[in-house]
């Protein structure tokens, strides 16, 4: 893992007081690395995490030619584009059972979805484009139009088919072997996020485990002495915390396994304790509150003792103070938590370094550090090959106000508009504690570092909310 200075150096233009949104995520990048201890998972609890190896088909999907509708299986070589084809009925294929014998020139057999091709069959009519005739005797010059009947017919009579001209092409309704994914070659790739279409995926090949990278472990706290925790009474100059269950919910949707440590004072003792104790037992820490220029310097000088930590001046809002840092868990071997933490990890000491997050302490700029900064970092660290979500565009409602030279994240609410386009418009009040726009909003509209003024109908970035929090 790359110390904090060697990164900053190889960064152009790295400015710890004015950085900008991508120099942020740019740095994360390199600081992060990925878990790699690998579990072994029944599909059922692989929901969400992120493939250790590429999962090879061991199987051709489909494993056979098919149909791929209700209809009538024939040779497409006997279509003519000008005249309709007649074929005689003379079988039945189900599906889940292959059809046996062979059908000649001129005729046909009744296929259900799904049902194995028989062979020499290529194409597939619906049953609904064609006209079914039976004939009571092979010479009987009047046609009775019937349902079909299920199963073989009759003997003692004869089913035909009239297929208009031009209604279907050669190869047309059918299913190829290996048409979704070939024996011998990859069906999903080292790094995806199992979603639930990838879980059926997995299931069409008859694998029932999927080897996955184990979920990173972060630890969360809030600081300060201003911070209320649930149960506790009101008091004068205090609030209640609501960051740590933001935090919980956005580190629970994202897939990590979480750690919550509570409110902790500001005290030394009581942050060193907070520290070592999350650094011995989780990957990542996250903080909110105690990031500030003026609320910094215990923080620096305690974390010089185990540790490295940069504090940043962001050019963004809102969210402009954030600090990252690194705690090597080797410098903590006089820790008193020492023995507990190896504990609860099969008695084998940690090793390597646990990344701090030091969030802003205003709910939302806690939420939107966390969005454009934290979870692509946090995805990085879970192995995961996309760290962000794209980008939707959308037509800005009314002018927004914007200087060039740092990135804002406003909060909005995107809808369709009737001609099918998306449109947004800001929550109103874009104070960063005021947590309830950021449950009006579904998205940010996202005005980055060059940007300036938005002018209704001009088109913007959004990112949104759905699946991420």
């Amino acid at each position: 893992m790359k110390a904090l200075d060697q990164i900053a150096a190889e960064l152009v233009g790295y400015d710890p007081q004015a950085l900008s949104a991508n120099t942020v995520n740019a740095f994360l990048a390199q600081l992060v690395e990925p878990v790699t201890e690998v579990q072994k998972l029944d599909i059922f609890q692989a929901l969400g995490r992120v493939l250790a190896a590429d999962v090879i088909s061991p199987i051709s999907v489909p494993p056979h030619d098919n149909s791929a509708m209700d209809g009538y299986a024939f040779d497409g070589n006997q279509l003519n584009a000008n005249k309709d084809l007649s074929l005689k009925v003379i079988g039945t294929a189900l599906a889940g059972k292959a059809w046996a014998g062979s059908v000649g020139s001129g005729k046909c057999i009744k296929i259900m979805t799904g049902a194995v091709m028989p062979l020499g069959l290529n194409t597939v009519v619906p049953q609904e484009f064609v006209a079914l005739e039976t004939a009571t005797a092979p010479d009987s010059q009047v046609s009775v139009p019937t349902q079909p009947a299920p199963g073989t017919p009759n003997p003692h009579t004869a089913q035909h088919i009239s297929i208009p001209a031009g209604i279907v092409r050669l190869g047309d309704n059918r299913r190829r072997l290996g048409e979704d994914l070939m024996q011998g070659q990859p069906a999903l790739r080292k790094g995806e996020l199992l979603t639930p279409a990838a879980l059926g995926l997995v299931a069409s090949l008859g694998l029932q485990t999927v080897p996955v990278l184990r979920r990173p472990k972060v630890a969360y706290f809030s600081t300060g002495n201003e911070i209320l925790s649930l149960g506790e009474p009101p008091r004068e100059g205090a609030v209640y915390d609501s960051n740590r269950y933001t935090v919980f919910g956005l580190l629970t949707r994202l897939g990590c396994e979480v750690m919550d440590r509570g409110v902790v004072r500001d005290e030394p003792a009581a942050l060193q304790a907070a520290f070592e104790q999350a650094a011995l037992q989780a990957d990542a820490i996250i903080t909110s509150g105690g990031v500030s220029v003026g609320e910094a310097d215990y923080t620096k000088a305690m974390m010089k003792q185990f540790g490295d930590v940069a504090f940043w001046r962001i050019a963004m809002r809102p969210g402009r103070p954030m600090a990252v840092g690194q705690i090597f868990r080797d410098k903590l071997a006089s820790s008193p938590y020492i023995a507990c933490a190896t504990s609860s990890l099969n008695d084998s000491k940690p090793t390597g370094s646990a990344i701090l997050f030091g969030l802003p302490g205003n709910p939302v700029a806690v939420m939107v550090t966390f969005l454009a900064f934290v979870r692509p970092a946090l995805l990085k660290m879970m192995g995961a090959s996309a760290s962000a979500p794209p980008l939707l565009q959308a037509k800005s409602l009314a002018p927004l106000r914007k200087k060039p030279g740092r990135t804002e994240y406003q909060r909005g609410i995107v809808h369709t508009a009737p001609d099918g386009t998306l449109q947004v418009q800001t929550t109103g009040n874009q104070g960063s504690g005021v947590l309830s726009s950021m449950v009006q909003a579904n998205g940010l509209i996202v005005l980055h570092h060059a940007q300036g003024h938005v002018a209704a109908g001009d088109t913007v970035d959004v990112m949104m909310f759905d699946g991420v929090i």
